[in-house]
Parts: C-alpha cells; structure tokens; sequence
C-alpha cells in the first residue's frame, strides 16, 4: 500500500478570478465539475471556453490526466482522453497526474465505492464538505504490478461493460410488459382482472 501523492502530482484546478464568460472563439475549453456526468465520464461539448493557449500554458490538462471533484455528492475522477483539445481545469477541482501508476487503474481504484467511502469520512466543511489536496495525497492505494494493473482495468471495463447490457435489457424487459399490461388495460372487451364470469353460472 501506499499514498496517491508519492505516485501522482496533485494540484489544484486554475484559479478564475471573476465569473467565467463564453467565448464563442476562445481556444480553451475550461473543466468544471458539470462536466462530468454520473458515470464519471467527461463531456466538454457545451463547457465554456475561453482566451487563448499562450494564457494558460502552464495549466493545461493532458491526456492521462484525470479531474477529480473535490466537493459535491460524490469525489469521483474522470479521465481525460486523447482528442480533448486545449482545456483548463478550473477550481476547486484538483488535477490527478499520475506518474508511477496507470491512468486507467487510477480511476478504476479511486471510483470504487468504498474508496469514495473513505474519501467522504476525510471530507472538510458543513454546509460545502470538500475534499482538500492534502486529504487526497494521503489517500492510501494498492498499486500492483502494471501487468496486474492491466489486468484490472481490463477486467473492470469488462464488468461495467455487462452492467450496462443487463440494465439495458432490464429496461427492455419492462417497457415490453408495460405495453402489454397497457393494452390489456385499454381492451374494453376483456373482463376485469378477478371479475371473470362465474362458469358454473352459465353467465359469459
């Protein structure tokens, strides 16, 4: 076991100094914590933009970066892919940069329920709990082998990849029963549900 801040540099998000404004033409997009949906995947078609690259060199995310929401109902990372283009994280998210583990294991282990567990038991605050960077660089994680790492990550996407099927062919399942419940309920000819016609009766 060990300490996320000996295997990732840990830094907090850019520091905006005034209310964020659209630019329709800036070259960067700026990450904020609605970016990233309850799959913990990172969507940057409608983030802001804003200024231009020579602003914000030193602060640019990178792919194999991953943004971690420091406060809010949940602490989960996203991972930042190839093709993101010019972005910026903005405060009080903090960036992740790994540098002796997997990007991928990284967001597979820290995502795992009972560590946002023990992230929610570290979180500061009343009204806004939060999670602050020297919470987060003492966070104690197992790091395998990188081919155990693989393995893991592998086997992980493998399983949410099967969650997402069943939940799909659940839903399926039920709007199928559902339309047949609902025609049923729409056919005035048929008897309603334990009133049939006592066949003893000679009564239809």
């Amino acid at each position: 076991m060990t300490k996320l801040g000996q295997v990732a540099s840990i830094r907090m998000g850019y520091p905006f100094r005034s209310r964020l404004e659209h630019d329709a033409e800036g070259a960067i997009a700026v990450v904020q914590m609605k970016d990233i949906d309850d799959a913990s995947l990172l969507h940057l078609e409608d983030a802001v933009r804003v200024g231009k690259p020579d602003s914000y060199k030193h602060h640019l995310i990178r792919p194999g970066d991953l943004v971690f929401r420091s406060r809010g109902r949940t602490n989960s990372v996203a991972l930042i892919s190839e093709g993101v283009g010019p972005a910026v994280l903005a405060a009080p998210m903090l960036l992740i940069r790994p540098f002796d583990v997997l990007p991928a294991y990284l967001l597979w282990y820290i995502n795992l329920p009972a560590i946002q567990a023990a992230l929610a038991a570290q979180a500061e605050g009343t009204a806004v709990r939060m999670i602050s960077k020297a919470a987060l660089e003492q966070l104690v994680i197992a790091v395998p082998p990188l081919e155990t790492q693989r393995r893991i990550v592998e086997i992980g996407q493998l399983a949410s990849l099967e969650a997402r099927i069943t939940a799909e062919l659940a839903n399926r399942r039920k709007a199928l029963i559902d339309g047949i419940l609902m025609r049923r309920a729409q056919d005035t000819h048929l008897s309603p549900v334990g009133q049939d016609a006592d066949p003893g009766t000679g009564n239809t």
